[in-house]
């Protein structure tokens, strides 16, 4: 990936970055362990980021 990025493309990869976070504790407490993993959360060399 270039290392100039478009702003546009940049905003893209920053919220995929925000989605990648694992669910806070207070919201597995708050469900009492109902929701406990994030079903969009994704390995960096895994899976690949479709931004275009």
């Amino acid at each position: 990936m270039a290392a100039h990025k478009s702003t546009p493309r940049k905003t893209r990869l920053m919220r995929k970055l925000k989605q990648n976070s694992p669910v806070p504790a207070w919201i597995i407490a708050k469900t009492k362990r109902r929701v406990r993993s994030n079903p969009k959360r994704r390995q960096w060399r895994r899976t690949d980021v479709r931004v275009g």
